[in-house]
């Protein structure tokens, strides 16, 4: 998923569950593993549900288990019934636990004869967290509903009972029957020309993780971007899509000069209407994508080279448990830079490393010590302690570090070997750790101790000698907000004409929290940086004038907040309004319009928010 997404799951503190394989899960692998699933939905607008039929291929590793537990969230269960190999059914008896808050309900199957295969006929909730349903008016176009899925970290259970846990790996195969002139898309190869006629197969061949189970549709054209990538978006956006995603096979071939063959076959990109929580999720052969990276000057497709290194890092070699997601992130981010210095420069690749450094370092400074480990100790560790810009900033920087150590040479080796050696499982921290001893380590010694590595890995904030790229735009920059926050030099005057999306981002990012009212209406007025398209650059610029006290800029702030339902671009402006009882108010006015073009998990998000600013005022 992309970088920043952070912000978004606050909404899953999760307490540890009932199963030591994986606290965010009821499965037990150890028992009885999914090893496919068969899969045939019907998708109901009008009633903003799926008609399912999950077949469940199993591998019974216990021979004294009786039951197969599955992780459900919000489901209505129809019936459960054995399938054996020639195909005869009988039902099972069934349990479904007291729904858990975070954790949704338990599901366990007895199931002593140990079947084959069990088949669940069930339909999901409206309100199921891992999926949304847009009313046309919510779409660009506003011509047909579209509906798509969010499965990370643990929402594919509100769609499909399962295994819900990164550990566990499987094969899928698809029916999904929609609406006629509606495409529907999956997590898995998609044909760019298949016939809007209400009927679509999906079979993907390669195990993946439940997280990466992925469905899309609405009124999707298809623009092709190179031989195995093409853009899915509303017809008024694929265009523009298209555009801007262009270079779509040159990231792919840069990415298999370094790491190995791109082993998934089609690489689409589906843009999603704004609603979408997220900058980006991975989902395998259909990158998600959010709308806001459509600048039209390629300054944002960083987003796409994190998605797409994804797919070396996390899709094929996955974290087995929520706390080693650095595994997926941290590489990734590497892995992104690199695309984006091969393809678009070291300077812009440098310039993002320092941003992600810059909002590393304010994170470090709110996280618990256990929340700034790479992996952190076992304990009562929520999603909270793992999925921050820990994961993402010191996971792809300990990299970086390995990298200056070792040489560039050496180390694209190595991580070659490493994706090569773990390709379609799901790992450990510590089998990762395994693998670096003797292949990278030992094998080049007197380059960096065993002590370094597990200070990386195990300790915390970030080791004192850790390499940051320089950027002497940066620098200049630095020097430029300096002078024009001391009054010394006017807002005219700041050489910002050329500056990249990076640039003002650096410049915005380095204000104070609470910026002189003057300095900021001088800045606005030179640059008009008040209704700006570019939303990276929106979300800073607002939040820096609201704690300034401008309230000149809260009807666009206001704007943008209704307009994008990405976390991290939206969530921050709302947090800024808060802070006052009149802008508590304002800010509950907006969110009362803008709520029902919300993703469930960003009303979650803002809904807590509030309730906790409520809390602080009285």
């Amino acid at each position: 998923m992309s970088p920043l997404r952070t912000l978004a799951l606050g909404a899953l503190a999760l307490p540890l569950a009932a199963h030591a394989n994986d606290p965010y899960s009821y499965a037990q692998p150890d028992e009885v593993r999914v090893t496919h699933l068969d899969l045939k939905l019907k998708i109901d607008f009008p009633q903003r549900q799926l008609d399912g039929q999950a077949t469940l291929t199993l591998d019974w590793k216990d021979p004294k288990a009786a039951a197969l537990v599955l992780d459900t969230r919000d489901l209505s269960i129809a019936s459960i019934e054995s399938v054996d190999a020639s195909g005869k059914t009988a039902p099972l008896h069934y349990a479904l636990a007291a729904r858990d808050k975070q954790l949704g309900s338990k599901l366990t199957i007895q199931a002593p004869q140990h079947p084959h295969e069990v088949r669940i006929i069930y339909t999901t909730a409206p309100s199921a967290s891992g999926l949304q349903w847009l009313p046309p008016a919510q779409t660009a176009d506003k011509k047909q509903p579209f509906m798509f899925s969010q499965s990370e970290s643990i929402h594919a259970r509100s769609w499909v009972p399962l295994q819900d846990s990164p550990a566990i790996r499987f094969t899928y195969d698809a029916q999904v029957t929609a609406p006629q002139d509606t495409r529907v898309a999956m997590s898995a190869p998609n044909d760019p020309n298949h016939p809007l006629n209400g009927s679509f197969s999906f079979t993907q061949t390669h195990p993946i993780p439940s997280y990466l189970l992925a469905i899309a549709a609405g009124d999707l054209a298809v623009k092709e971007t190179g031989p195995r990538s093409a853009v899915y978006a509303e017809p008024s956006v694929v265009g523009k899509a298209a555009h801007e995603f262009e270079d779509t096979e040159k990231m792919i071939q840069t990415a298999e000069k370094l790491y190995g063959p791109y082993r998934w076959g089609r690489y689409d990109i589906l843009v999603l209407p704004p609603s979408f929580p997220y900058g980006g999720m991975e989902n395998p052969n259909m990158t998600f994508a959010t709308p806001t990276v459509l600048v039209g000057d390629k300054s944002l497709v960083s987003l796409v080279a994190h998605e797409l290194a994804h797919s070396w890092s996390g899709n094929l070699v996955t974290a087995a448990s929520w706390r080693d997601i650095w595994l997926n992130e941290g590489v990734t981010t590497y892995v992104q830079g690199r695309i984006t210095e091969a393809l678009y420069g070291e300077r812009q690749a440098n310039e993002e490393a320092l941003l992600s450094i810059q909002s590393l370092h304010k994170e470090l400074a709110r996280l618990p010590e256990n929340g700034q480990r790479l992996a952190p100790k076992p304990g009562n560790v929520d999603a909270d302690d793992t999925l921050t810009d820990v994961a993402y900033s010191k996971g792809s920087w300990f990299l970086r570090t390995l990298e200056q150590r070792y040489g560039r040479a050496t180390f694209d080796n190595y991580l070659k070997s490493y994706f090569d050696h773990f390709a379609f499982q799901s790992i450990t921290t510590e089998q990762m750790l395994d693998f670096l001893k003797p292949n990278l380590i030992d094998k080049y010694p007197g380059k960096m101790s065993w002590d370094e590595v597990k200070e990386w890995v195990y300790g915390t904030g970030v080791p004192k000698d850790a390499p940051v790229p320089a950027s002497p735009n940066f620098a200049t920059i630095d020097k430029e907000r300096s002078a024009f926050l001391a009054g010394t030099l006017d807002a005219g005057k700041l050489d910002a004409k050329g500056w990249n999306t990076q640039e003002w981002m650096y410049f915005l990012d380095g204000m104070p929290d609470a910026p002189p009212l003057a300095r900021m209406q001088q800045l606005d007025a030179a640059w008009h940086l008040t209704g700006t398209p570019n939303a990276e650059i929106g979300m800073r610029w607002y939040v820096h004038a609201i704690n300034a006290g401008d309230k000149a800029v809260w009807p666009a702030a206001a704007e943008h907040a209704t307009r994008i339902g990405r976390l991290y671009l939206t969530m921050p402006i709302y947090a800024a309004l808060v802070k006052t009882p009149d802008g508590l108010a304002f800010a509950q006015q907006v969110y009362a319009k803008a709520k029902d073009g919300y993703h469930p998990l960003t009303q979650q998000a803002v809904e807590a928010l509030f309730a906790k600013a409520k809390a602080g005022m009285h």
